[in-house]
């Protein structure tokens, strides 16, 4: 039963999470309150595993959160009910597309995804930030405004980075390794 609910749940996420691999991120909340396969806290280890091993992030994402819920049969339904989606989407797509890509209807779908994939890419980025403590307010519907204990050095940390990633441009995998450095340096 494990594995049909992985894959349903997955199917869902895969069939909604419109705009990339960091959209699936409300989804995996969402998972994670309704089942509890995983906490909140894993989804930020998902997030820093997914974006230091190769592929899509949402796949590498679905392929953890299955395999820490169901082993190696969960990874691997897990990341077939999100890639399903896609797959008979961009099926269908393509044997229409052509017929209806000047269509203002069709336009103005698009125009509208856009706009909803930023949104949930937002909400996931306010999410991360919140389980990695970088500030140190929150606000939920239930507490209202809430202080959170936070991490000042985490702050310093990932503002260092993100400056030297946008000036230095190196690879994405020496700031990894760069943080993974700090992390066991400073025993975080």
């Amino acid at each position: 039963m494990i594995f049909l609910n992985l894959f349903t749940a997955f199917f869902k996420t895969g069939l909604f999470a419109v705009g990339g691999g960091l959209a699936t991120l409300p989804f995996l909340y969402e998972i994670s309150d309704r089942t509890h396969w995983f906490t909140h806290g894993d989804i930020a280890d998902m997030i820093a595993i997914s974006e230091s091993t190769p592929g899509a992030i949402g796949v590498n994402m679905s392929t953890y959160a299955g395999y820490t819920t169901g082993g190696i049969p969960g990874g691997i339904i897990a990341t077939l009910g999100l890639a399903m989606p896609s797959l008979i989407i961009i099926v269908i797509i393509s044997k229409f597309l052509d017929h209806f890509s000047d269509n203002r209807h069709v336009q103005n779908a698009f125009y509208g995804l856009r706009a909803a994939s930023i949104a949930m890419v937002t909400a996931a980025l306010l999410n991360v930030v919140k389980v990695a403590r970088l500030f140190p307010f929150t606000l939920s519907s239930e507490t209202g405004f809430a202080l959170l204990p936070w991490d000042p050095v985490r702050i310093l940390i990932a503002a260092v980075l993100f400056i030297g990633i946008k000036k230095l441009k190196w690879h994405p995998i020496v700031f990894l390794a760069i943080s993974a450095v700090i992390g066991i340096a400073l025993q975080l």
